[in-house]
């Protein structure tokens, strides 16, 4: 199952890009072990619409145009459920068992996302209750697919 983390904005070159560099070369690493076939990484240009509501539907349209078939989707968003590290790799076990070919995270713009892609997701996730910054987002969330797949694999990484 491939893992996708579908993003509103660029990530600058910096800490924060390395850092979720980092964490993607080695969830890709550990995941071909465990049936994670690849870890990418799509970055959607934000909008310039003049209104949020027109940013948040050309953003949504942006991300719905690169989403493959039979996709399974996940946003995340501060009213989103909270999900344990080992949860987590739990969903993404039974996504992968369900012969899913890909899991889509997606993270919105500063507006959020329209209605109608909101509709289509299978999981709303949050990081907790506190608002968070799209690039701290993007970090933590790779984070958590390297730690769900060092748990899935086995790997000592994560302790309890």
């Amino acid at each position: 199952m491939r893992i996708m983390v579908a993003a509103v904005g660029r990530l600058k070159q910096g800490p924060e890009r390395d850092l979720a560099e980092r964490y993607c070369k080695r969830a890709a690493e550990v995941g071909r072990a465990v049936g994670l076939t690849a870890i990418d990484i799509v970055e959607i240009r934000e909008s310039r619409a003049d209104s949020a509501e027109r940013r948040m539907l050309e953003e949504s349209i942006a991300i719905a145009n690169i989403l493959p078939e039979r996709a399974v989707t996940a946003i995340l968003d501060e009213r989103g459920k909270s999900l344990t590290s080992v949860n987590f790799a739990g969903q993404l076990q039974t996504w992968r068992s369900e012969n899913r070919p890909a899991a889509v995270f997606i993270i919105g713009g500063a507006d959020g996302l329209a209605p109608t892609l909101r509709e289509k997701n299978r999981l709303t996730l949050a990081f907790g209750a506190a608002t968070w910054p799209h690039q701290l987002v993007r970090i933590m969330l790779l984070e958590q697919i390297y730690r769900a797949a060092t748990l899935l694999a086995g790997h000592p990484y994560h302790r309890a």
